[in-house]
């Protein structure tokens, strides 16, 4: 009976992650498709990005990879230490790129800092992107999150996810932003509780909410701005 498992020498050329990337660029990769990059290999019975795909799942996403140890790594079938220590350089470099991003201080001093900073990295999603700023005394920021990938409501964007981000990071305040796929950064009622949820919560543990920043093709909106909080 023949396998119907697929490897990648049986995918054409322009479905191979490695040829995609060559000719399109790493932007136009799915996440699975970086992860076989970095993985390079398969199984004898899987493809690279089969691999790399079954190991999102068993993570429970990008975010929750990251945060993986190399035992945990191992411990899935096809993982091997090389392929661990691999997909751990890789997120340890992005990690040391997004800081050396935020060496040189960035200060937000008003909404358009805020989209100057986040809207070429947003405005062309096409799912939407939750990010937080996390802001010391001074409004430097200190660090960037991306917390969540999906349609905003409150199961994906939850005030202990948020806060549990800034505790870590010591932060003094936290501003909010969401880019709006259809282009239009229109704030919408899911995008108003939410904020409303975030501020009361930030009052309770002592990190206020500057501003929510909705992010469009050709422009962006403040809720702060229009009184929404």
């Amino acid at each position: 009976m023949e396998s119907l498992n697929t490897t990648l020498r049986d995918v054409p050329n322009d479905e191979r992650p490695r040829e995609r990337m060559m000719q399109y660029g790493a932007g136009a990769l799915s996440n699975a498709e970086l992860l076989a990059v970095l993985l390079r290999t398969g199984t004898y019975r899987e493809s690279a990005v089969a691999l790399a795909q079954r190991l999102l799942r068993s993570s429970g996403g990008l975010r929750s990879l990251t945060d993986m140890s190399l035992e945990q790594l191992t411990e899935i079938k096809g993982i091997g230490e090389a392929k661990a220590l691999q997909v751990q350089a890789g997120i340890e470099l992005g990690r040391r790129m997004a800081r050396s991003v935020l060496s040189d201080t960035v200060t937000i001093r008003s909404p358009q800092d805020v989209a100057a900073l986040l809207t070429e990295e947003l405005r062309y999603l096409q799912k939407e992107h939750f990010v937080c700023l996390f802001l010391n005394t001074k409004n430097h920021v200190i660090g960037q999150e991306t917390l969540s990938m999906g349609s905003l409501n409150a199961s994906i964007v939850h005030p202990r996810e948020v806060f549990r981000a800034a505790i870590k990071r010591s932060s003094a305040s936290i501003i909010c932003a969401h880019n709006h796929p259809s282009g239009d950064p229109t704030p919408s009622s899911e995008d108003i509780e939410i904020t409303r949820r975030l501020v009361e919560a930030g009052g309770i543990i002592g990190i206020e909410v500057l501003d929510h920043i909705v992010i469009g093709d050709r422009g962006f909106v403040s809720l702060k701005e229009l009184g929404w909080m």
